[in-house]
Parts: structure tokens; C-alpha cells; sequence
């Protein structure tokens, strides 16, 4: 005898033979599983019935709990709530495809979905949808789906990034999809899958965020984060609480004393938080730690060793894809939060090979990251990208290799079977909390919202890949592991151009289920991008506040102004950003640099002085003190400084530059003409350098040596007057005193005329070539500044001369 619920499942599938055409449920898809704790999903259907005017909604279950039933009028699909802020000329508002508009949509009240999750855990509950010309007529079309229940919820919130796609074109090689002016509508939410709505925990911060994760009990958040003039090398760690405030304390520079690896700005990528919270992981430059990837120290890429950019990028007009960017150069360095130190991660360290997009084990005692060959993002005469997977885009393929940890001393790397070797590109490993499975991303190329991405699953010690049935059409990314290892949520742009985001189910033998969406996580023009689960309970984690992104805000001001010559303007900002962050040392620097740029050296001294003593590792810190020294005349004291910069940073051209040039000041020639040279090696657009070693070529009399310098470093800096003074200087020492003299007077008018030994050489000049008019007009100009600046001996000196000259006017006018 046949029970209630199975009569009513026949009855069903004879209402669907007698139905007169297809029914096409698109969502939820056959054999879907949610969550115990998920919001009522809309149901999405086309009916190829023409004459269907109403819907019933038809739900059995084969656990034999009793059926339900349901006549609704089957709404056309809703693109969604529009943030208007967001529309620019770079992207469109959403539009439904043709199947989209056909569509037809229900929605369960949450009494009634509640009920069918009871009844559908042991046994799938089965939805028949039929079309109705009435409600008394028999259906003339119809469709069902079977969907399950898990046993186990999800049980943790998701936070993500949701961000506008409001594309811009920027400088190759700049990480940076969005115009400054669209950070403030960058939002983070956090989203509990029972609920309707994501919430919001923070938005209309002036930098920008990126990629997050966290501690395996999620008391502590990790993040990289853009700082002053989009330096990306900062990275928060933060405890995680009601109320989450990211201080400056809590904001790790990495280029900073504490870092250990120097000033440069393109570091910390795709960092990982332990799962212990103790130590962080990320992807560094090789150059920043002194590896060399080849013996040569010649340009490649058109860009000296010094300045290599470790990435490719490229930026579309396109917001359905607007960027593509991977790193092509880096290696994998750990910092340990109880002794501050950024190291690099023996066997994850070779310069031969990027390495990237590390991950923890859950144990802690390995990581898995993605390797290749490494190579120049840019290679000569090839062109970039115009869109996604354009077959210009620079060719790299990741495979994904295993290290242990070993408290940092690393070991011996091994591919992984399966995610390596397989002529694809393998990246985005996580490895599931019970350390039983690796889910990573498969592309052609690259990695990072790639269109062709597909979302694969092997066992943690390799072995054969699986596709996995969760992934959608276009693009599948970004995924997490809910703590508790069932649950996977990840992005996904097959329903829209703004990326949507996506839940799994996992069983234990790692049999994954169809995507169910995560409804209304935000507005339908902005995107989801980096979905973590965070193990939370309910209402742990209310709002986040960042004080020190504000720092931040008044610290591009001020710098903008610097570098705009507005130098008062520009120390009234430092002064505020110091009085939020009184011990900061890139501002107390640049407050140093206004500072010196109105020639008030003191002043610029102190703070230099102050922010040595906020970074005594920071070798920036010391080469400022030595430079404004140097500025002061007091060479002397400024070989220490500048020494103990350069035991810091062996490299760094700029400060090989000014030892150089203060040691030549010194008398200490050899070595000073030695620092010099390999400045230039390191940078050959050093003009600082090239005039360091012009001056000291030319007190050595070796003037025609001396003058090409000066002109290559006149070819990158042409209107500088200290450039053309030197050079001019040089050509008529020469021999060349009518070239010489022209670029005196150059160097006189880019002066503005107001610089006394700039005139007093012009007037030597003059004379020599026999100009004794000009050379007195010069000297009496001279005259004048030597009298308003109470310099008596150049006073004295200029009168005697101006005698000599006066004479020898007379002289040639007597025998006229």
C-alpha cells in the first residue's frame, strides 16, 4: 500500500505527463543541498507555455512527510536594488539576458521554507512547478527539481569586500582598477547566510583594502592595505571584537624596522594570516632581499634592477573584466608577530622562480603556494593586454608545490600531484580544515579573475583532479572553507557582470553539490570579490572603525602638496597627520623635506633626527640626516649617517649617490669616484650621481670627462640650474668658453638671477672671453647679493674685480 506522500509524488509526475510543454526550473538546480541556516532562495523558472497565467508550486517529500502546496502568480525576475553612486561612463546598469526576461520567480515565506529544510534532510524534497491557464484547469507545462537539506549549517558569517566597477586608466604596472575618487564607495560587509541581507561594517574609508584572512578562531584579522600615495606595502593585523578599530599600531609597514628588507614600496601580497594568528605569510620582492636572478646587472625590461616591477598588469576600459594583474618575480618571506622581523622562507626563496598565493595547513606546519619560472612582466616590443585572456597577455603558468614550515626554516618544496605539470594554470590553493582536501582554481594563464577560471578538488597529498560540480559558467574564484569544512563560498560572474558570490556543499568524501546564491549580498551593480568565512557567532563582530586610514587621507594631501611645490601648505598638513601619529617616520621625513625644499635645513634636521629615532633600522632615515648635513656644509658629520645607510641598504643608489658625494667633499676621492660608479651601474638616471662624479672628475681636472656626465644627467633633468652651472663650468675649462658661457647664463635665469656664485662665475666668464662690459654687469649684480646676504669677502673680492674691469673699459675705449 502505497503512503500518502508517495501517492502524492505519482500524482505529481502525472500532472507533469499531462502537462503540454516543458517547464525549465533554472535555479535552484537538481540536487542542490542548503544549508540548515539559509535564507527562503528564489526559485527562477522559464515555462515554454504561452497561455500559463499562474503557477503551482507542488512539494512532496520522499521522507513521507506530509505534501504542501502553493498557487502564486509567478513573478518576472528582479535585476535588484541599483546604487546610484556607483554608475559611471566606464560601466552599464544590469541587464537581464533574453532567458532572464522570460523568467518567472517564486519566493517561500520563511514558515514555509523552514518546513521544507525539516522534512528534506534525510530524503530530498521534490518541487514540481506547474503552469495554469486557471486554477481549475490542468496544468499545461511543468518542471521539478529535487533539493536536499545538510545536517550540518554553516554556522559562521562571511565577510567580503563589495566594491564599484568603475574602471580607470592608469600608469602600466599600478595595481590600481579604480579612480581615487571611487574608494570612499568601497564598502565591507558581513553576511549571515540566514539572513536577507549582508551587513555593513565599514565604508567610506579614503584608501583602499585588499586581500584578508584570518586566525582559525577568528580573534584576529589580517589585511593588506594601500597607505600614503598607494603603498602597498602595509598590512593590518588587528583583533577581532564588537567594534574592530585598525589603529596606526596595528598596521605593519613592512618596509619599516620592523621588516628588515628596506624601503621599497610593491611588497606583501596575497598574505596569509596563520592559523594560529602568530605569523603571516606573503609574497616579497627578490630585490628587496638582495637576490639576484641573473650575473648581470643590466637593464631588463627598460628598467634598471632597482626599479623592476614584480607584476604584470593590465587595465581595461571593459568592467566586466577591467584588470588583469599576476606577479611574475617575488618569493615567499614570514613575519613572526613576537619578534617583529620579516624573513625569507628557506626553499620558497629562490629568485629562479615566483612564488606566491601561499596558504597554512590547518596544523600550521606546512604551506602550499603557487610556483613558476620567473620572468619579466614586460618583454621588450610586446604588447599589452587589451582584455581579459588576450593572447598578449605575458604567458605564466602556476603549478601548486607543498613546503613545510618548520618554524620558519622552510625545506624542500614538492609539486603537487594533480594541481602541477597538467599545462594549466594552477593557483588559489585552500586546503580544507580537516586537512583532507586541496580546492584550487585551474586557467589557462595567470591568476586572479580569470573568465575561463573552473574550481578543482584533490586530495591534500595530490592525486587525481576533480572538477567540481559546484562551478558555474564564467569565472568561479575567491573560494573559503567554512570553519567547520562542509561549507565552500566562492565568486562567481555567471548570472551577472558584478560578481555574485556562491555556497557548496562538501561531504566527507569531498563530493561537492550545484551552486546555491547567496541572495542580495549587495546592491546589483557592485561586485563581491574575497569572500572569507570567519569563525564568529552571532553579533561577535558589529562595525569597523579606522582611525588610521584618516591618517592616511592627510598624508596624500600634504604629500600632493610637496610634490606640487606648495611647501607651507604642505607642512601645515604633516603637522596635523603628526599630531594623530606623533612618532610616524615617513611623516616626519616628509615634514623634513618641505622643510629643506625652503632651504630651513635646521628645521629639516630635526625632523629627520626624530624620525630616526621612530625607525632606527630604516635606512631613509639615515640618509636624510646625512643629506641635510651635506646641504648644511657639514660633511664631516655627514659620512656616519650615510654610511650606516648604506650597511643597511647596500644597494640603494641614491644613497651610494650622496656617500659619494660627500666623501669627494672630504677629500676621499677613491672611494668617493668608486661609490659613485656603481651608483650609476645601479641607476643611470641618477643625475644626483652624475653630478657628483661630474664635480669630482672636474676637481681632478679632468674636465672633458667631467662635462659628459653633466650633459646626461642635463638630458633627464633639463631645466636644472645647478646642471647647466656645472656644465657650462666644465666646457670652458675645456676649452669651450663660448658654450660654457651659455650655460652659465642659462643657469643664471632658471635661478631667477639670484644666485651669487652662479653671477660671480659669469662674470670670471665673461671677462676671460674678453666681454668686460657683460663681466662688469655681472659683478655689480654679484655685488648686490654678496652686500644682502653680509657676505664680506665675496663683497671684497667682486669690488676688486669690478676695478679691474672698469679699467679695462677704459682701456678699449681710450684706443677706439
Amino acid at each position: 500500500m502505497l503512503r500518502p506522500a508517495a501517492l502524492v509524488v505519482i500524482l505529481a509526475a502525472s500532472a507533469l505527463v499531462a502537462a503540454e510543454s516543458p517547464l525549465m526550473i533554472d535555479y535552484p538546480a537538481d540536487g542542490s543541498v542548503f544549508p540548515p541556516d539559509f535564507a527562503p532562495p528564489t526559485f527562477v523558472w522559464r515555462d515554454a507555455a504561452p497561455n500559463s497565467l499562474i503557477w503551482r508550486i507542488e512539494i512532496t517529500f520522499e521522507s513521507g512527510a506530509p505534501p504542501l502546496q502553493r498557487t502564486v502568480p509567478g513573478s518576472p525576475l528582479a535585476i535588484g536594488e541599483i546604487d546610484y553612486r556607483a554608475v559611471a561612463s566606464t560601466n552599464e546598469l544590469p541587464k537581464l539576458t533574453a532567458e532572464q526576461q522570460a523568467a518567472r520567480t517564486w519566493k517561500p515565506d520563511r514558515t514555509l521554507w523552514e518546513t521544507i529544510k525539516k522534512h528534506s534532510v534525510d530524503a530530498p524534497a521534490v518541487i514540481t512547478i506547474l503552469g495554469l491557464t486557471s486554477p481549475d484547469r490542468p496544468p499545461v507545462s511543468g518542471g521539478r527539481v529535487r533539493i536536499r537539506t545538510a545536517r550540518e549549517p554553516v554556522a559562521a558569517p562571511i565577510f567580503f569586500r563589495d566594491v564599484p566597477l568603475m574602471p580607470s586608466e592608469v600608469e602600466k604596472g599600478v595595481i590600481k582598477p579604480l579612480p581615487k575618487s571611487a574608494f570612499p564607495l568601497i564598502a565591507w560587509r558581513l553576511r549571515y547566510v540566514d539572513e536577507d541581507f549582508s551587513r555593513l561594517l565599514v565604508t567610506n574609508l579614503p584608501t583602499c583594502a585588499n586581500c584578508h584572512s584570518f586566525s582559525s578562531d577568528g580573534k584576529t584579522l589580517g589585511m593588506d592595505l594601500d597607505g600614503p600615495a598607494n603603498d602597498k606595502g602595509l598590512y593590518v593585523l588587528a583583533p577581532i571584537r564588537p567594534i574592530v578599530t585598525i589603529r596606526n599600531q596595528d598596521v605593519i609597514a613592512w618596509s619599516s624596522f620592523r621588516g628588515k628588507l628596506g624601503g621599497k614600496l610593491r611588497v606583501g601580497f596575497m598574505s596569509q594570516v596563520s592559523p594560529d594568528g602568530q605569523y603571516v605569510v606573503t609574497m616579497v620582492n627578490p630585490y628587496d632581499l638582495g637576490l639576484q636572478t641573473s650575473s648581470s646587472d643590466e637593464a631588463v625590461g627598460g628598467l634598471p634592477k632597482s626599479v623592476r616591477t614584480n607584476f604584470y598588469v593590465a587595465n581595461f576600459k571593459d568592467y566586466r573584466f577591467l584588470q588583469v594583474f599576476y606577479p611574475t618575480r617575488g618569493v615567499l618571506a614570514w613575519y613572526s608577530r613576537a619578534t617583529g622581523r620579516l624573513q625569507p622562507l628557506p626553499g620558497a626563496d629562490d629568485p629562479r622562480y615566483v612564488h606566491t598565493n601561499a596558504v597554512w595547513s590547518p596544523d600550521g606546519k606546512y604551506l602550499v603556494f603557487a610556483r613558476a619560472e620567473a620572468r619579466e612582466p614586460y618583454p621588450e616590443g610586446a604588447r599589452l593586454a587589451e582584455y581579459a585572456n588576450d593572447p598578449n597577455e605575458t604567458q605564466i603558468r602556476y603549478d601548486l608545490y607543498r613546503i613545510p614550515f618548520n618554524g620558519g626554516r622552510g625545506g624542500k618544496p614538492e609539486p603537487i600531484l594533480g594541481a602541477s605539470g597538467n599545462g594549466m594554470s594552477n593557483s588559489f590553493p585552500k586546503i580544507s580544515p580537516d586537512g583532507r582536501w586541496i580546492v584550487f582554481v585551474q586557467a589557462r594563464n595567470g591568476l586572479l579573475m580569470r573568465p575561463d577560471s573552473h574550481l578543482y578538488i584533490i586530495p591534500a597529498q595530490g592525486g587525481a583532479p576533480r572538477r567540481m560540480r559546484c562551478n558555474t559558467e564564467r569565472m568561479n574564484s575567491w573560494h573559503s572553507f567554512a570553519p567547520n569544512g562542509r561549507w565552500m563560498v566562492f565568486s562567481s560572474k555567471s548570472r551577472s557582470p558584478y560578481t555574485q558570490m556562491y555556497l557548496t556543499y562538501l561531504d566527507e568524501n569531498g563530493n561537492d553539490s550545484p551552486p546555491v546564491l547567496v541572495e542580495n549580498a549587495t546592491a546589483a551593480n557592485r561586485a563581491v570579490n574575497l569572500p572569507e568565512f570567519v569563525n564568529l557567532a552571532k553579533d561577535a563582530w558589529l562595525k569597523i572603525e579606522a582611525p588610521a586610514t584618516e591618517f592616511y587621507r592627510i598624508s596624500d594631501t600634504a604629500l600632493e602638496l610637496l610634490q606640487a611645490g606648495r611647501y607651507e601648505e604642505s607642512i601645515a598638513e604633516w603637522k596635523r597627520a603628526l599630531a594623530m601619529e606623533p612618532s610616524d617616520a615617513q611623516a616626519l621625513s616628509n615634514l623634513g623635506a618641505a622643510y629643506s625644499a625652503l632651504g630651513r635645513l635646521e628645521e629639516a634636521l630635526e625632523q629627520f633626527r626624530k624620525a630616526l629615532h621612530a625607525d632606527p633600522d630604516n635606512y631613509k632615515a639615515h640618509a636624510n640626516v646625512g643629506v641635510a648635513l651635506a646641504r648644511m656644509g657639514r660633511f664631516e658629520q655627514a659620512v656616519a649617517p650615510l654610511r650606516k645607510a648604506l650597511e643597511l641598504s647596500p644597494e640603494e643608489a641614491s644613497t651610494l649617490s650622496a656617500l659619494g658625494g660627500v666623501l669627494a667633499q672630504t677629500g676621499q676621492t677613491v672611494e668617493a669616484a668608486a661609490l659613485l660608479e656603481k651608483a650609476l651601474e645601479r641607476n643611470p638616471d641618477d643625475t644626483d650621481a652624475r653630478n657628483n662624479l661630474g664635480s669630482l672628475l672636474a676637481r681632478q681636472g679632468r674636465f672633458r670627462e667631467a662635462a659628459a656626465h653633466f650633459r646626461k644627467a642635463l638630458d633627464a633633468e633639463p631645466n636644472s640650474p645647478i646642471l647647466h652651472f656645472n656644465f657650462g663650468r666644465a666646457l670652458a675649462a675645456s676649452g669651450d668658453t663660448r658654450a660654457g658661457i651659455r650655460h652659465v647664463e642659462e643657469a643664471v635665469r632658471l635661478s631667477g638671477g639670484g644666485h651669487l656664485a652662479m653671477l660671480d662665475t659669469l662674470s670670471a666668464l665673461y671677462a676671460g672671453a674678453g666681454r668686460f662690459d657683460e663681466a662688469a654687469a655681472a659683478a655689480r649684480r654679484a655685488l648686490a647679493l654678496a652686500l644682502e646676504q653680509q657676505d664680506t669677502q665675496a663683497a671684497e673680492n667682486l669690488r676688486a674685480r669690478l676695478v679691474d674691469y672698469q679699467s679695462r673699459i677704459h682701456s678699449a675705449e681710450t684706443v677706439r
